[in-house]
């Protein structure tokens, strides 16, 4: 069963310019020079139900855009959305019943009064019964360890405590449909830790599809095993995490330190290589092929430099979104 279904989905905005001068200021009394922007452009994507997908892309990539539509804050240029089979602007009052929603800078709590009065608040909203509130925040409380909080107005939390909060409070009615849009932004390794365990024990233990966008690809790594690429609204890839590592393979990363403080003049610069300085003895090389290929490049190395050390690192999921984003600039 697809919780979300995306056709040719499409939002565009108007980008407006000022003209210069005390002339120009008085023309855009009455023009104004605009061009009109598509922040998401075409997009097609199916979603089943229990699914954790990262959608994840570059600051203006289109993620918070197309967040904003699912949840039915923003309407379509064009296309269609169905989320939980209803049409998220059209039955707003109805959908947002089987929706929670963590934007990771904006606060769904009441910032002077406790938390668990801002909690009785959206449950009254959300109509849920007493023994439902009971059994099922009571989970949530306790997984998140927020109990010592509960009677804390919110602006005397500290960061992590509050987005905890904010995440107990996106719950309350126990939705089938998570939207997380930078949920960890700020936040200590601690606190996401303990957030991306709930995550994975509220997917195991409810089904709850989670759609998460952010730009730590560590919460990405942890707990989607689907990803999609945005990249100038545009999807650039939508499929399994380990495929995408898998598919790039052959870039490699090899940590060369050196004994002494080494120019970049010397390097070798012969095939797909890239070379980005760690520290002024240690270079680090990005090489695009197989095995024979990095023999090859540490064999030059060697010859010209005395080396204290070799190390051949794995490549991180960062790098290979790098890699993808710079061949789509190289291509475009």
């Amino acid at each position: 069963m697809d919780v979300i279904e995306v056709k040719k989905l499409r939002k565009e905005f108007k980008s407006y310019s000022s003209r210069s001068g005390l002339t120009g200021a008085f023309r855009d009394l009455f023009t104004r020079n605009y061009k009109v922007m598509a922040a998401v452009d075409d997009i097609s994507l199916n979603i089943k139900q229990g699914e954790m997908v990262g959608y994840i892309g570059e600051n203006g990539a289109g993620k918070s855009t197309t967040i904003k539509m699912l949840t039915g804050i923003l309407t379509p240029t064009s296309g269609s959305v169905i989320v939980n089979g209803m049409d998220p602007h059209k039955q707003r009052e109805e959908f947002v019943r089987t929706i929670g929603v963590v934007f990771g800078q904006r606060s769904q709590l009441w910032w002077d009064i406790a938390v668990q009065e801002s909690f009785r608040l959206l449950k009254k909203v959300y109509k849920v019964s007493d023994k439902d509130y009971k059994e099922h925040m009571g989970y949530v409380i306790e997984t998140l360890d927020i109990g010592p909080l509960l009677d804390k107005p919110v602006r005397k939390l500290s960061l992590g405590q509050r987005m905890r909060c904010e995440l107990a409070a996106a719950l309350i009615h126990n939705p089938p449909l998570l939207f997380l849009d930078e949920p960890t932004i700020g936040l200590d390794v601690l606190v996401k830790l303990k957030i991306r365990k709930f995550l994975k024990e509220m997917n195991e233990t409810y089904k709850t599809t989670v759609l998460l966008t952010t730009h730590d690809l560590t919460d990405i790594e942890a707990l989607c095993e689907r990803v999609v690429l945005l990249d100038e609204g545009k999807i650039v890839y939508d499929g399994r995490l380990d495929q995408l590592q898998a598919n790039s393979v052959e870039l490699k990363q090899i940590e060369f330190q050196f004994l002494k403080d080494i120019s970049e003049e010397v390097l070798p610069k012969k095939g797909n290589v890239k070379w980005e300085r760690k520290d002024p003895y240690t270079w680090i090389a990005m090489v695009d092929g197989d095995e024979t290929q990095v023999s090859k490049l540490i064999s030059e190395v060697v010859e010209k430099d005395p080396i204290k050390n070799i190390k051949i690192n794995e490549i991180s999921t960062e790098e290979i979104i790098r890699k993808i984003y710079e061949e789509g600039m190289a291509t475009s």
